[in-house]
């Protein structure tokens, strides 16, 4: 993205990637279609040190612009939920798109191209196992530290180190969160459950559905949940956001049922869920032998699961790094270096994460542009 719209400045522009092939977490991501963007987008959805930082960039380009982009392209897509946009067929088609703009604008690629050493006189002097190139412009958009098994590594945080630049702690996040020993040995027969709940980490709460795995949650909503997880934190887990169960239960009760309490929470839950469930907090037997605060206290903690992760999947399976080059070091129109002239961070490299759902690839479109205008 940067480096086409460089070259439509009419800018002298080269791409050095040590991978072999380009794009490849375009290509993984939305299971090979790739969530190219979400129509939704907006500072709200991402998280920074600094959470105006990304407004001029996501201003300067929207997904409007991206999706022009596309249809100009003649790739097809569909919104699948919530925004997220995703290509009918391969995510390859949006590589083919980016390499295609590249050309045009006569940008070129080196790929397999490990740079050895950066310097910096009147200008940058990069030294590589390809040869030497130099520049008055060096854009670095070298994504984070997640799925290291394409290719990530932490080679952006150390160049920004080199030159002076602060880094915010990095961590996985819309990432899988493990559990604690005690639900580990309680519930790990559930993996492969999945339920529609409300999760809700430091005050902010999704939607979606959470699934057990062998060693924790997983799901679309735990992954959201994980950008605001910090070792420590507790998260709750509404599961039965439809439904008042308190008054349920008790409704039931009244009504004279005289089925076990695992069997009427069966109704609404899965059964391995409800059998694992009721073990854990409340030994099942018939509803009308339960008191009302023991069934008051059951459907409360439903309903406020409070689970406080050990920690996460790590980085081997996260979808992105949360925290990176901090944006007190960064011009936000241009993601220049305040203090180093020429030199410019873009992409997940820097300390701006967005959530699930296509908001990661639309920063790194508009933080690109937004660069490009500048180089």
């Amino acid at each position: 993205m940067c480096a086409f719209n460089a070259g439509r400045r009419r800018r002298s522009v080269v791409l050095l990637d040590h991978n072999v092939k380009v794009g490849r977490k375009i290509l993984i991501s939305g299971g090979g279609r790739c969530n190219f963007t979400n129509i939704n987008a907006g500072p709200s959805n991402y998280v920074s040190a600094n959470p105006h930082f990304c407004k001029s960039a996501l201003a300067g380009y929207t997904p409007d612009d991206f999706i022009a982009l596309v249809e100009r392209h003649r790739i097809r897509f569909h919104e699948k939920k919530l925004g997220q946009l995703f290509c009918n067929e391969s995510s390859q088609h949006i590589v083919n798109m980016l390499v295609s703009e590249c050309e045009q604008s006569g940008a070129a690629f080196r790929l397999g191209c490990r740079v050895l050493k950066i310097e910096k006189g009147d200008s940058f002097h990069i030294a590589t196992d390809n040869g030497d190139y130099r520049c008055r412009s060096l854009v670095i958009a070298t994504g984070g530290l997640s799925i290291p098994s394409i290719g990530a590594s932490g080679f952006g945080y150390r160049v920004a180190e080199q030159f002076g630049l602060s880094i915010v702690k990095t961590s996985p996040a819309l990432v899988g969160l493990n559990f604690g020993e005690k639900e580990l040995k309680e519930l790990a027969e559930l993996a492969g459950v999945s339920i529609d709940s409300q999760v809700t980490c430091q005050g902010v709460s999704f939607r979606e559905n959470i699934l057990f795995t062998h060693t924790g949650l997983s799901g679309p909503a735990i992954l959201q949940a994980s950008l605001y997880w910090s070792a420590g934190n507790s998260i709750s887990i509404n599961l039965v956001p439809e439904q008042d169960l308190t008054e349920w239960l008790l409704r039931k009760k009244r009504d004279g049922a005289c089925a076990e309490l695992k069997v009427l929470v069966a109704d609404l839950l899965p059964k391995r869920f409800s059998d694992s469930f009721c073990r854990l907090y409340l030994p099942s037997r018939p509803v009308s032998e339960i008191a009302d605060k023991a069934l008051m206290e059951f459907a409360g903690r439903i309903r406020d699961w409070q689970v406080k992760p050990a920690g996460t999947a790590g980085y081997g399976k996260a979808e992105v790094t949360r925290g990176g080059v901090a944006t007190d070091d960064l011009v936000a129109r241009s993601l220049e270096a305040r203090k180093v002239p020429g030199l410019y961070f873009i992409g997940e490299v820097v300390d701006v994460t967005g959530q699930l759902g296509g908001y990661n690839f639309q920063w790194a479109w508009a933080s690109g542009f937004a660069a490009a205008q500048y180089v």
